[in-house]
């Protein structure tokens, strides 16, 4: 069945235009992923809150470096976009923001994120997902961003509306944690027309 609409984003264009790195100030960046980042990523899954929100572990180092392969991979596919927030003059890992569940007709895709405990409450998360909502909306073509978090997690909370992602409403036990089903709170930045 035809549309009778183009697609907000051509099929190919952000694959040709491959993974951009961003600047987010305050001495971070969002850069791709690199399989070297391995080590970091167990080492930042380690952590409970990471796990509580993400309801993932990394095993080993191996089991990280296969998601990192699947987080390179994903930008040629045009399915997700996945960014280490990294220290820019060290290149250290203080985080992961992630553009996924592309949808091209639609100009749609959500955001995510988590921060590795010695870089939280210092700003470089709302920064970094203000960085990256502004390339999508902008030069990626979105124009759409949702962003979910538990109700509970306050903090992401804050993230999202410092980054100009007003509040939409909640989704009633929207998502499975380890301690049971969660109310999902949405929000959104939406690009102009």
């Amino acid at each position: 069945m035809p549309s009778l609409v183009p697609p907000a984003i051509p099929v190919g264009s952000l694959a040709a235009f491959g993974q951009p790195t961003l600047a987010v100030g305050g001495g971070a960046l969002l850069r791709p992923w690199l399989l070297s980042d391995a080590e970091a990523v167990a080492e930042a899954f380690r952590d409970p809150e990471i796990q509580r929100w993400h309801v993932r572990r990394a095993d080993s180092v191996d089991e990280a470096r296969g998601w990192i392969q699947r987080w390179q991979g994903s930008w040629g596919e045009e399915t997700d976009g996945h960014w280490a927030v990294a220290g820019a003059g060290t290149g250290t890992l203080l985080g992961r923001l992630s553009l996924k569940a592309w949808n091209l007709t639609d100009g749609s895709a959500e955001v995510a994120y988590w921060m590795v405990p010695a870089a939280r409450g210092s700003g470089v998360c709302p920064r970094a997902v203000t960085a990256l909502a502004d390339w999508a909306l902008g030069e990626g073509g979105f124009h759409r961003l949702a962003l979910e978090h538990s109700t509970a997690n306050q903090a992401s909370c804050r993230v999202a509306v410092k980054a100009g992602f007003e509040e939409e409403g909640v989704r009633r036990g929207a998502a499975l944690h380890a301690d049971g089903w969660h109310d999902m709170h949405l929000h959104a930045r939406v690009g102009r027309d």
